[in-house]
């Protein structure tokens, strides 16, 4: 199985990633791809920018262990997980995931997985410019209630 997990600064190509995640397999049936991207306004203000940390090593070791358990959990082909790190303005990606499995439904369900928990586990912290202020912005219970989903008891 091909897993690629990468924290950037550089920007991506989706394209280029899938292709390299599909290259070689004729086994793939379905490539579900989440992209990420920043966006001008949240909770109907401008956002001019956004400056993405992380803590090196952790945030590797996190999204990996995520992705095993993705494996363990559907019968997945290949996992690219790509996150970037650094100031980003509107319309920079900021990170993808992609998921392959022979049949929709898995690579479908292992995607929304790993993206529910990159949102909520991985160490990432993203301050938000908005004009001339700037404001770490705080986890979402949202978020926390999506995660919870795939929880097994």
């Amino acid at each position: 199985m091909t897993v690629t997990i990468r924290l950037q600064q550089e920007d991506f190509d989706v394209g280029a990633e899938n292709a390299v995640l599909a290259r070689g397999h004729t086994d793939i049936g379905a490539i579900v791809t989440f992209t990420g991207i920043c966006r001008d306004s949240e909770a109907g203000s401008d956002v001019s920018a956004m400056t993405l940390e992380h803590y090196p090593g952790m945030a590797e070791a996190e999204i990996a262990r995520h992705v095993e358990t993705a494996q363990a959990r559907w019968p997945l082909l290949g996992v690219t997980v790509i996150h970037r790190y650094g100031r980003l303005v509107p319309g920079d990606n900021i990170m993808m995931v992609a998921t392959a499995s022979a049949h929709r439904q898995a690579a479908f369900a292992a995607a929304e997985f790993l993206m529910d928990y990159l949102k909520t586990q991985a160490p990432f912290w993203k301050l938000e410019e908005r004009g001339r202020d700037k404001k770490w912005v705080d986890a979402k219970s949202s978020d926390d209630r999506a995660t919870e989903r795939w929880r097994k008891d």
